[in-house]
């Protein structure tokens, strides 16, 4: 079953008698005007055209550091579990031995087109913006990503050699009439950290994929180091605030709304398509500066509910991507690498 996600930024139209036909005009809904490919395939396009002529990378783009990717990067294959990616996705960690601290030189982000002096934050400071937080309790799950538990009896939350203070009362042994606790589908475990090196990243940039300068956390749960880029946030400059076409996209057209994966001529992406949609269609159109991606649907004619749901989808382009930015076909915004 695909998730379900309510998307603020991506709102979707629900007319509380139902959804006008694929292809029709909203003024007209309920006249009969079918859609066919060929025309959602025209509208695509012409409004892909009209993002592409509005596209302004605006300052920096060219010469700064514009990342188009979250900071925190794998170093390869991790070799997830169902928790440890869990835990992941989560932010969760735990340091088992201190950090360093030390003063550091700028570092150099390397991009195919030259390079750049930045400065660099701390392995500490990395460690915050790396770690969101503890797992919440999850009563009955293991305490590690192995599965190993605490020992019948113990508190994980008491320091170690005091025990767990008594219950209130005596155990209920189960029977027939005691209710089933549904158990959560992942352990509710952060990552251990156990050291840290300064190293490098590669980053998908507004100019290329860089090599920037990152914290390699090693963490024991894993096969490859967790990476979180070190540029100081004064050195980062933030993609560019895009307005895009004037006018409202078409009514089958949908937007692309991240980066899944970027191979060669191969983009992965998701877009955001209505719950109750079908025949979603990725569609590109290239340019030599530019690669406008999203898809067409055929909307439901029947009541259908206000969520959204992201679907992953792929496009083969005629030629690699290079440092082109890939932008969204309703809003005109650059799509960033993301891992959800």
């Amino acid at each position: 079953m695909r998730r379900i996600l309510a998307l603020l930024s991506l709102p979707l139209l629900v007319v509380a008698a139902g959804c006008a036909p694929a292809g029709s005009d909203p003024s007209t809904a309920g006249a009969a005007e079918p859609s066919v490919p060929d025309q959602r395939r025209a509208a695509f396009d012409e409004r892909a055209a009209e993002v592409a002529e509005a596209w302004r990378p605006g300052p920096g783009w060219d010469t700064g550091y514009v990342p188009l990717q979250e900071p925190t990067v794998l170093a390869g294959d991790p070799r997830f579990s169902p928790d440890t990616e869990a835990a992941f996705r989560a932010g969760w960690y735990r340091l088992q031995n201190p950090l360093p601290m030390f003063k550091l030189a700028p570092g150099t982000i390397r991009f195919p087109d030259g390079t750049m002096t930045v400065p660099l934050v701390g392995a500490d400071e990395a460690f915050r913006q790396l770690d969101q937080g503890d797992p919440p309790p999850c009563e009955g799950r293991p305490m590690t990503p192995s599965g190993r538990s605490t020992p019948p009896g113990s508190d994980p939350t008491a320091p170690a050699g005091r025990p767990k203070a008594p219950g209130p009362g005596p155990t209920i042994e189960p029977g027939p009439d005691t209710p089933v606790q549904s158990e959560p589908s992942t352990a509710c475990i952060p990552l251990t950290v156990t050291g840290v090196r300064l190293g490098t990243a590669s980053v998908r940039t507004s100019r290329g994929v860089a090599e920037a300068p990152a914290w390699l956390f090693t963490v024991a749960e894993l096969a490859v180091p967790v990476a979180r880029v070190a540029v100081a946030p004064v050195a980062v400059t933030a993609p560019p605030e895009v307005s895009g076409p004037g006018a409202a996209a078409p009514p089958d057209v949908v937007a692309g709304v991240s980066l899944r994966a970027v191979t060669g001529d191969r983009v992965d992406y998701r877009v955001g398509v209505g719950a109750c949609d079908s025949g979603v269609t990725p569609l590109v159109v290239e340019r030599d500066d530019v690669v406008v991606v999203g898809a067409v649907v055929v909307r439901p004619t029947g009541p259908c509910t206000m969520q959204l749901k992201l679907e992953p989808v792929s496009v083969t382009l005629t030629a690699g991507l290079g440092d082109r930015p890939v932008l969204d076909v309703v809003t005109g915004a650059p799509l960033a690498l993301t891992r959800d």
